[in-house]
């Protein structure tokens, strides 16, 4: 088998060097991206690769490659290629950013660390947009220009990081805290996600345990009880006629339910519907201090990242307002700017509240002692673990919940029928 002499850069930064065999070229490559090593160089070579020390023993035998091949193909008989994304999303911005300062960081040109990243790229979107990338600097133009096309991928945020990284000539250390930063943002939402995945499985369980229950179960007692007429106790009657309407018509509830839940997502993306929603959000128990902290974070962190990296107080305030979901937080940060651009003082513009007085505090010290930045995202930060340590006790209240609530239908349903089957005993008696 051929052997290929390669460079590649390790996920510290560190330049490796060596001999591999492989079928061809694009084989040698790939075999280093499953080491995740990201290839500087990889050519053929006459060198043999020698097999490493086995303390003794005898090597194992490998079966040769046709054999290879032929298993793997068995294995992955069901499996089908994976075609190029249609779209640049969050997983490729990341992976994007972290490959970007590992590469400029080794001391790789701009160019040309492009380059190795459109090499290892897929087919589809994410290739494009790097083609576009290495173009417009062909073209003379700096990264960030070429990313401001671009706002369905790279957002101001984004952007601006990257222009206060080429103007201070650390652009490599800026695109690592990036990578940083969107990493946490990921960890925040995969948390928050995989917290409610649980609740979300019991709550489909419990519609559709009590869906089966009044379609299937109860109609199979109704004949037992046809006869009983008004002397059936009213529980019940009235779990019989849920019943009756739940075999008859269920696939018309289940129409309607799919219909609601179509027209509230329609409804939720105009202005009124996200509006109310927002304001839902703020005052429901629980939920409303989780989504005040988590969007305070979330402005804090910005802030305070985009003034640590040297953009200017009024252009990221503007940014960090930008960033903010919540359309009423964002409504009562919008005359931020403008406060600051007339020369106030960022802690007295701040709504007393959306921000704590200890968050105002925490802004003023930074203030007074010229360390803004780090006081921001001193704020994030707890900010962030307070959300975390709030989530998980909703979650924590919300399972037994949704425990007991399915019990107890499924508890009032047994309950019903089995007095009806006491009734009829009676009556026979």
């Amino acid at each position: 088998m051929p052997a290929f002499r390669y460079r590649a850069v390790g996920q510290t930064g560190s330049i490796d060097s060596g001999v591999l065999t492989a079928r061809d070229l694009a084989s040698a490559q790939r075999q280093l991206r499953a080491q995740r090593l990201t290839p500087l160089s990889v050519s053929p070579t006459a060198e043999v690769v020698q097999p490493r020390a086995s303390g003794g023993k005898e090597p194992l035998s490998l079966p040769d490659a046709e054999t290879a091949r032929a298993l793997l193909g068995k294995i992955s008989s069901g499996t089908r290629v994976k075609k190029g994304k249609k779209r640049f999303d969050r997983e490729d911005v990341l992976r994007f950013t972290a490959e970007m300062a590992v590469l400029l960081n080794a001391g790789l040109p701009l160019d040309r660390a492009m380059k190795v990243q459109i090499d290892s790229a897929a087919d589809g979107a994410q290739k494009t947009l790097l083609e576009e990338l290495l173009e417009s600097l062909k073209g003379g133009k700096a990264l960030s220009a070429g990313l401001e096309k671009r706002p369905d991928a790279f957002n101001h945020f984004y952007v601006n990081m990257v222009r206060s990284g080429e103007a201070s000539g650390h652009l490599s250390d800026v695109l690592r805290e990036l990578s940083a930063y969107l990493e946490r943002a990921k960890a925040v939402r995969a948390s928050v996600i995989s917290a409610l995945i649980y609740p979300a499985i019991l709550a489909v369980v419990a519609v559709v345990s009590v869906f089966v229950m009044l379609g299937f179960v109860v109609p199979e007692f109704e004949a037992l009880f046809e006869d009983m007429g008004e002397s059936l106790p009213l529980l019940t009657q009235a779990i019989v006629g849920l019943g009756d309407v739940v075999s008859a018509w269920g696939w018309l509830l289940v129409s309607f339910l799919l219909a609601t839940v179509w027209w509230a997502r329609r409804w939720s993306a105009t202005a009124k519907g996200r509006e109310w929603i927002d304001l839902k959000s703020l005052t429901l128990p629980l939920v409303g201090s989780i989504t005040l902290k988590y969007e305070v974070a979330r402005f804090a962190r910005t802030m305070g990242t985009l003034l640590h990296n040297g953009v200017a107080m009024l252009r990221a305030t503007d940014i960090a307002v930008g960033t903010v979901g919540n359309s009423l937080i964002r409504a009562s940060l919008a005359e931020l700017p403008q406060t600051i651009k007339r020369g106030g003082r960022l802690s007295q513009a701040l709504d007393a509240r959306v921000f704590s007085p200890a968050a105002l505090q925490m802004v003023r010290v930074g203030e007074e002692s010229g360390s803004l930045d780090t006081m921001l995202l001193e704020l994030a930060q707890v900010y962030e673990s307070e959300v975390e340590d709030e989530v998980k006790r909703a979650l924590t209240l919300l399972e037994p919940a949704l425990i007991l609530g399915m019990g107890g239908i499924i508890a009032i349903i047994i309950m019903g029928i089995l007095m009806g089957i006491l009734s009829v005993n009676t009556l026979v008696v």
